[in-house]
């Protein structure tokens, strides 16, 4: 590759490169951390643990779990088609701007008290998460929300960027 390629023709190369083996686990990595946080927090809703207060109705386990959904597809489209591009198309239109979105309307309602988040686990391992306290959580998704607005500004840029060249491309051959 010749130093004078643009770095939107190098994104488009890597977007339609099969991934490697180690990214494609990755991937998979994801989906089966996001499945099983999925089962822990519904355990928290079948037990009535506290940790979803009386402000967690219908739209918020839309959002809530909607965001998890988003994690499952992205990662799970990486893995199963080892390539970057459908994932990023995912992203690009929509994914990236409902996680920001579904972060900050819980953030703003936070229909959760941490206090009982340890409460489905064994008493052995409670200790790993019993730490996270409203307000730490709280920083955490802002954290997470400062990354997804990021996100959300920069992806449909690049996205509209190597498409703009892949177009001229097209035209030009």
């Amino acid at each position: 590759m010749s130093n004078n390629i643009s770095w939107f023709n190098r994104a488009k190369d890597e977007a339609q490169k099969k991934l490697p083996l180690n990214e494609r686990i990755v991937g998979i990595a994801i989906v089966v951390f996001c499945v099983l946080m999925i089962i822990y927090f519904i355990s928290h809703q079948i037990r009535s643990t506290g940790f979803f207060t009386s402000e967690f109705g219908p739209f918020e386990t839309f959002l809530f779990y909607g965001f998890w959904i988003f994690w499952i597809t992205t990662a799970g489209l990486e893995a199963v088609l080892s390539q970057r591009l459908p994932s990023r198309i995912v992203d690009t239109f929509g994914g990236i701007i409902f996680a920001t979105v579904s972060i900050g309307i819980l953030l703003v309602f936070f229909p959760f008290e941490f206090a009982y988040l340890a409460d489905v686990l064994p008493d052995s391992i409670r200790f790993l998460v019993q730490w996270i306290s409203n307000d730490i959580a709280r920083v955490i998704m802002v954290l997470l929300m400062i990354g997804h607005l990021i996100a959300a500004i920069y992806s449909p840029i690049a996205y509209k960027f190597i498409d703009v060249k892949a177009l001229k491309r097209k035209k030009s051959n």
